[in-house]
C-alpha cells in the first residue's frame, strides 16, 4: 500500500465499491444508530411517505465513504470532514466511493469525496481533511 504522504494533487485514493445495499445492512445501521424511521427498514412505511422503496440511512452512506480513510490511519486521521447529501440510496444499489487529493499541506491533506451509485449519479459529495502525524 502505497503511503497517503506520497498522494498529489489530482490524485485519487484506491475507489471502493460496496456490495449492493441490502435491507440486512439498514437494519443493523438502524440498531447502531438509533434511528428507527420505519422509511429505512419497512415497505410500506416508505411508500405512505412517497418513496418509491425503502432508502438507506444518508448518515451510513457518510459512513461508509469515510472507509476510504481507514488503511492511512497509521499515518494520520481525519480531522474534518463534511458532505452533501445528493440523492437517495435505495436497497440493491451498488455504491462507489471515491476520494481525490485537492490540495496538500505539510501537516494536513485535503480530498474532494464522493459516493456514486451504479448510474454514475453522485449520492455524496463532499471533502475531507487527513491530518498528518509528524
Amino acid at each position: 500500500m502505497t503511503s497517503i504522504r506520497k498522494w498529489q494533487v489530482g490524485e485519487s485514493l484506491p475507489e471502493v465499491t460496496l456490495a449492493p445495499v441490502s435491507r440486512l445492512d439498514l437494519i443493523k445501521y438502524a440498531g447502531a444508530s438509533g434511528d428507527y424511521n420505519p422509511i429505512h427498514t419497512i415497505d410500506d412505511e416508505a411508500k405512505k411517505a412517497g418513496l418509491p422503496g425503502i432508502i438507506a440511512h444518508g448518515m451510513w452512506t457518510m459512513g461508509n465513504l469515510a472507509k476510504l480513510f481507514t488503511p492511512y490511519y497509521e499515518e494520520g486521521f481525519v480531522q474534518d470532514y463534511f458532505v452533501r447529501f445528493q440523492s437517495m440510496v435505495f436497497l440493491n444499489d451498488i455504491i462507489t466511493l471515491k476520494a481525490t487529493v485537492k490540495e496538500k499541506g505539510d501537516k494536513t491533506i485535503r480530498f474532494d469525496v464522493a459516493a456514486v451509485n451504479q448510474h454514475g449519479k453522485e449520492v455524496i459529495k463532499g471533502e475531507a481533511v487527513f491530518s498528518l502525524y509528524e
